[in-house]
């Protein structure tokens, strides 16, 4: 659809110039806006760049961003062309992996903030030294940082 809200013909695709990705967002359904918004706040360690009824957004860097948006208004906004995402609750269904400068730290404030400890903090085969858990919804949070590999 075009900004009108008009399905888009084949011929409008094609005299449009190219397009280039500006940021990603990436969104998680979550069941209580308020909590989850505290809770990635302290492990964040910063305020959200928007905290609205049906959506929080916290920058990760300069071209990407998490939200969060209460499972409400998931299905309020997708209607029944999907299932009831709050059936799958605490099924892990992504996860979040973020290089930070001090995994442990990360990893740290997320067990403080009532994070469940999926794994601790060790060398992977991939490069990486990363720690796992769960958010409040059971969303696995990996904190990584680039080591050498000996």
């Amino acid at each position: 659809m075009n900004f009108s809200g008009k399905l888009l013909e084949i011929e409008d695709y094609i005299s449009l110039e190219r397009m280039e990705l500006k940021e990603t967002l990436f969104i998680l359904y979550v069941k209580d806006q308020e909590k989850s918004t505290e809770f990635y706040s302290q492990v964040l360690d910063q305020e959200p760049s928007l905290h609205v009824p049906g959506m929080t957004e916290f920058k990760l860097n300069d071209g990407s961003g998490l939200g969060l948006m209460p499972i409400s208004g998931v299905k309020g906004l997708l209607g029944r062309a999907l299932k009831d995402p709050g059936l799958a609750d605490g099924i892990p269904r992504n996860e979040l992996y973020l290089i930070v400068s001090d995994a442990a730290v990360y990893h740290r404030r997320s067990l403080e903030q009532g994070g469940l400890e999926i794994s601790p903090l060790r060398k992977r085969d991939w490069g990486d030294a990363v720690a796992y858990s769960s958010d409040p919804d059971g969303h696995i949070m990996a904190f990584a940082q680039k080591i050498q590999i000996q």
